[in-house]
């Protein structure tokens, strides 16, 4: 059976509209960009070829499709902004395909501008068809929760800006065939100033809340339970959680490379985030130290090394940064992570903890990073001789400041 849909890039993008698109009935063919880690499970995606996905590295077939969705990563560039690369050889490749009628959208996270602007310019150039009048084009935000069970493609609404009406129209009904409500903005820059927006709002939100962790820390307050009560607002308040980084493959833009115009606010949750790595080092280091050791010699576990919980991404995980600066303090690291069998740190791999409670026994200090479901984290409280606690997950003094001791010290 012919494709209807073409999905360019299967990775964190592609591949859940790939598998929303296959359960809605939609003839799929996804192209392979080259190695892209996914974010679905072995079983989801042996479920996918069943239910009659097709994947290729044959350009030909994005010929023989009604729609075609550019899903490639835009991972952060040396400028400070995000590198389009993939997003402009996605073009090209599309481009030499082409045929008349074809819907366009591209999805991947890019500054405002780029869909009627580098892309459009590709794809007409390598067309020789122009766009609004032989062939749609569109952006439409990405909206991936890894892992999140409650909001799916099928109940998150999509928004979507196309370069005319007709386009805003042509790719609203693509949508429509997936998810349950379709937003049309005016236009693609507000669609992709969507995108923007959200990116920002999270990790300004993650970085208060973590500035907020290290206050509470040092005034000896229970952030968790400030946040247990801040939370019953009924206005005017959305909790955000601390942890010890922000991972994922959406990065805040502040725009200086592409509208040489910052956003301040943007750029300070940047530099936030991007010391929590090194506030947690610092801690565990202070730990030790209060417990009569130091982080030199120091055997050190790592728990959950994913960037977010119950899945096996590593993009963007402090687990990296954190790692890096405790083996620089000289300390013996290890880590458990159920979903992630090997990794590497520094090109050297690090010794993986077959058994979890004798690994944190053994360890002068465990840290866990990522609340993984499978984690006994009242059992892990027991067995580990000390704990820090990224997460506040732990059941150990009923509630403490985002970094804590634990089963054999008082939190705080």
């Amino acid at each position: 059976m012919p494709a209807d849909l073409a999905v360019i890039g299967l990775g964190p993008f592609g591949l859940p509209l790939a598998q929303a698109a296959v359960a809605a009935g939609i003839p799929t063919v996804g192209y392979r960009t080259g190695p892209e880690p996914g974010s679905l499970s072995p079983a989801e995606q042996r479920r996918m070829l069943a239910q009659g996905f097709r994947v290729t590295t044959g350009a030909a077939e994005l010929g023989r499709v009604r729609t075609a969705v550019i899903c490639v990563p835009t991972p952060p560039a040396a400028d400070g902004g995000l590198d389009l690369s993939q997003v402009e050889a996605a073009a090209r490749t599309l481009a030499a395909q082409l045929r008349p009628h074809t819907t366009v959208i591209l999805e991947s996270p890019v500054p405002p501008g780029t869909t009627e602007g580098p892309l459009l310019r590709l794809l007409e150039s390598g067309s020789g068809l122009r766009a609004g009048r032989d062939f749609h084009l569109a952006h439409c935000p990405s909206r991936v929760d890894p892992g999140n069970r409650d909001f799916t493609p099928a109940n998150t609404p999509k928004v979507i800006g196309g370069l005319t009406p007709a386009c805003t129209e042509s790719a609203a009904a693509f949508y429509g065939r997936i998810t349950d409500k379709v937003v049309r903005a005016r236009g693609p820059r507000e669609a992709e100033t969507v995108q923007l927006l959200e990116t920002n709002f999270r990790h300004v939100n993650i970085a208060l809340v973590n500035e907020m962790a290290a206050l509470c820390h040092d005034l000896g307050i229970d952030l968790w339970d400030v946040l247990r009560c801040a939370e019953t607002k009924p206005f005017g308040f959305l909790a955000f959680r601390p942890g010890p980084g922000v991972g994922g493959h959406t990065v805040p833009q502040d725009l200086t490379a592409h509208a040489g115009r910052t956003l301040r606010m943007a750029e300070l949750a940047q530099e936030v985030n991007g010391r929590m790595p090194r506030y947690v080092v610092q801690r565990a280091a202070a730990l030790l130290n209060e417990h009569g050791k130091s982080a030199r010699g120091a055997r050190v576990l790592l728990l959950g090394v994913t960037y977010k919980a119950d899945l096996a991404d590593l993009q963007g995980s402090p687990a990296q940064e954190i790692a890096v600066r405790l083996m620089e303090l000289g300390a013996s690291v290890s880590y458990h992570d159920p979903h992630v069998p090997s990794w590497n740190v520094l090109d050297r791999p690090v010794p993986r903890a077959d058994s979890l409670y004798e690994a944190a026994a053994d360890a002068d200090l465990t840290i866990l990073l990522q609340q993984h479901r499978t984690y006994d984290l009242q059992g892990l409280s027991v067995k580990a001789q000390l704990l820090l606690d990224t997460r506040g997950a732990t059941p150990t003094g009923g509630g403490a400041p985002v970094v804590r001791g634990g089963a054999r010290q008082a939190p705080g």
